[in-house]
């Protein structure tokens, strides 16, 4: 001992003490005072600070139950209604503050938080009353703004290098820019308009970014890092983000609603709530099942039904969990157990379903899914109809030989689809069948169409009873070679309802067709040859060509497919992506350099498959028309329009024809000033021609001139005498 105070003496320990000193909290301002808490007795207090602390961190502001004091009243023995919270640091009890203030606990209790150092404040309370400052009110822009656009123009968005454009789209004189902002509307990935057209949406490192009204301005920020895939809900109210990389909660991360808790660490997908920005859940990423399966993710991996009032996610082979929004929390509190479900699709609501829905006598519009669960065992495969919230069997259909199901709902939910890849009994080969649900009848009858090629694309026509199909027979479907361009046939197909059966109105054989895109109002539909690197070839059909004399008087069932006529045929090449804008009445195709780089750029046509508009752009990645809300005119509302369509199109007619006349004369005034300009300037050349040619003679003429004077100076005179004999002639003189 005597050895190591000797040592000690000599040695400054001060930087030590300094580092590992203990610092207490000086002052009150880390202590807070939350009024509104329940008044319970003594044996309830560890489960009540056990829940506070539990909403306090769920919040973001991190407390324990061993934070939380609470005055007792002696005479009665329970709590007086109020506990004093202490942080850990005066930051953390602000934030706390100003996140907590006004929480409702439960039904019968809101929290009230203050500052302990505020209690002074409150009691020296002074009775003179000083009017707060007015603060200037800043209206916001309307994020549907450009619906009450006078000219009725669609918007679209280009992505091309690094700039992002918004267009309108109309007549000629109106297309013009929306938005042009290099610096502001930028992305990393790519942009996404909302399903409702309310934002458009920015991919960057840090997270997402949602912009809207007329001049694009921030909306909302979600801090998801490495985002890759978003999907909105269809009602624009929550977003659902993926990124590649587990969320990493970093010791340095803020807290709060908008931010990842430690809860949420090694999760893909996250939940958030668009108008407050708030994040209400995370998932982990489900993998395909099978080591090195070449399947990709499955997205959009949370599925929504059409009010936005459940969300549901999969859980290949097991269940199907669907959470109620916006708490987030399992519907009835336990998920759908379903021994090898793959797949399912919620039901869209129609119009008539949302009609309905706003009348105040009717009950709220119930959702339905439809599900599948392949052969095991003795079972067969079967197809499901549920409703929710009951959890209702609507509707069985036992199905035999199955390889595969795809799920098809008409956007109206009037029908069901259920695509059949069926297998012989020597697993050989393949042909398909078509299970149609009819969900708004009685029972829900079943009908089969049977067929013997293998379908590839199924789609059905909008607010219709109509569908088409793509279908093939050839051998190289299965493993197309580079090249190898496969033949398809294009069938359209309509409910006859005399007979309760799908009819076949027409087969198109020959193609190679391998894309069907119903215009959103129905009636048109064009068939392209998409991603193939020898075919491009778009197609544009009518599909109620003669519909006038229909209206007047139905035409014959054996007449029908008397009205499919082809209204032209069109090409561009490399085309990669094909859409119709909400009005239906112009198809936009474009070529991405996502997928090759060769003439990339997009083309604009009308219905009829007459050219509007093309643009060869290096860089071009991405076009994308705004869709538009539903409306909101009831079926009486349009039913007078319609009456009166002719009162209507007076007006559009004689803008188109200003529309022309303005074009024409525009034209004639150019080609005119072309004219004048041209005579101009060779009236105005000529004249230069002539002073140089003028100016070039003076010159010669003095040239020739000093020319001869210098020649005269030279020159010397030599006579010279010459003897020229006129005649000669000799005479004899005798």
């Amino acid at each position: 001992m005597a050895i190591s105070n000797e040592l000690d003496e000599g040695i400054d320990f001060s930087d030590i003490e300094e580092k590992y000193k203990v610092r207490l909290e000086e002052g009150f301002d880390h202590i807070l005072v939350v009024d509104g808490v329940p008044v319970i007795d003594k044996s309830k207090f560890e489960k009540l600070s056990a829940k506070i602390a539990k909403e306090f961190t769920r919040k973001g502001a991190a407390i324990k139950p061993d934070d939380i004091s609470m005055p007792w009243n002696d005479k009665t023995g329970k709590s007086n209604g109020y506990a004093f919270i202490e942080f850990r640091t005066a930051d953390a009890a602000n934030y706390a503050l100003n996140e907590m203030h006004g929480h409702p606990f439960d039904a019968k209790h809101t929290f009230l938080v203050n500052r302990f150092t505020d209690i002074e404040k409150f009691v020296e309370l002074t009775e003179t009353y000083v009017e707060p400052q007015r603060e200037e009110y800043h209206p916001k822009e309307h994020l549907r703004a450009w619906l009450a656009d006078l000219q009725g123009r669609d918007q679209y968005v280009t992505y091309r290098g690094d700039e992002v454009s918004i267009r309108w789209h109309g007549r000629p004189s109106q297309c013009e820019l929306a938005y042009e902002d290099h610096q502001n509307l930028r992305t990393e990935l790519y942009v996404s308009w909302s399903p409702l057209g309310t934002y458009i949406a920015t991919l960057h490192r840090q997270g997402i970014r949602l912009w809207g009204g007329p001049s694009f301005q921030l909306q909302a920020r979600f801090f998801h890092p490495l985002v890759r895939l978003i999907d909105f809900s269809p009602c624009e109210q929550y977003l659902v983000t993926w990124s590649h990389e587990p969320i990493v909660v970093a010791d340095d991360m803020p807290q709060g609603p908008r931010f990842f808790s430690p809860e949420d660490e090694g999760n893909h997908i996250a939940v958030w709530d668009i108008k407050t920005g708030h994040l209400l859940r995370s998932f982990p990423s489900i993998h395909p099942e099978g080591e090195g399966s070449k399947k990709q993710m499955a997205w959009p991996a949370l599925k929504w039904s059409a009010d936005d009032k459940y969300t549901a996610r999969l859980s290949p082979g097991q269940q199907i969990s669907v959470y109620e929004l916006p708490s987030m929390g399992l519907q009835g509190k336990k998920s759908l157990k379903i021994e090898g479900v793959v797949d399912f699709e919620w039901c869209p609501h129609g119009e008539k379903e949302r009609e309905d829905a706003t009348k105040a006598s009717k009950k709220p519009t119930e959702s339905m899914l439809a599900y599948w669960t392949p052969e095991v065992a003795n079972q067969p495969a079967r197809v499901t109809l549920l409703n929710f919230p009951d959890r209702t069997v609507l509707r069985q259909k036992n199905l035999f030989n199955v390889s595969e199901c795809r799920l098809y709902w008409q956007n109206q939910g009037d029908f069901l689809c259920v695509r059949v890849d069926r297998h012989t009994k020597t697993k050989k080969s393949i042909f398909c069948n078509l299970e149609i649900f009819r969900v708004r009848e009685k029972d829900f009858p079943v009908e089969v169409v049977e067929l013997k090629d293998t379908v590839t694309d199924f789609s059905w026509e909008p607010k219709g009873e109509r569908f088409a199909i793509v279908s093939s027979s050839d051998p190289n479907l299965g493993n197309p070679g580079p090249g190898v361009t496969i033949k398809t046939d294009v069938s359209f197909y309509q409910l006859d309802r005399s007979k309760n059966d799908f009819k076949p109105l027409r087969t198109l054989a020959g193609r190679t067709t391998n894309t069907i895109r119903w215009s959103p109002r129905g009636r048109h539909v064009v068939l392209a040859t998409v991603g193939s690197t020898s075919k491009s070839e778009l197609e544009f059909w009518d599909l109620d060509f003669n519909s006038d004399d229909a209206i007047k008087k139905e035409a014959p069932k054996e007449e029908w497919s008397a009205s499919i006529q082809q209204l032209g045929i069109a090409d561009h090449y490399g085309v990669t992506d094909v859409e119709w804008d909400p009005s239906g009445r112009y198809l936009a195709t474009a070529a991405s350099a996502w997928t090759h780089t060769v003439e990339n750029g997009y083309a604009i046509w009308d219905f009829r498959g007459q050219e509007i508009e093309k643009r060869l752009l290096d860089r071009f990645k991405q076009f994308l028309w705004r869709p538009r809300a539903p409306s909101l005119l009831t079926k009486e509302e349009k039913r007078t329009i319609r009456k009166n369509l002719k009162e209507y199109s007076r007006a559009f007619d004689e803008a188109d024809a200003a529309e022309e006349t303005t074009v024409s004369a525009e034209l004639v005034a150019q080609r005119k000033r072309a004219v004048d300009e041209w005579n101009a300037w060779r009236v105005r050349v000529g004249e230069e021609v002539e002073e140089v040619r003028r100016a070039r003679g003076e010159l010669v003429a003095r040239i020739q001139e000093e020319t001869e004077k210098e020649q005269e100076q030279d020159k010397e005179e030599i006579e010279v005498w010459i003897d020229e004999v006129i005649d000669q002639f000799e005479e004899v003189v005798e």
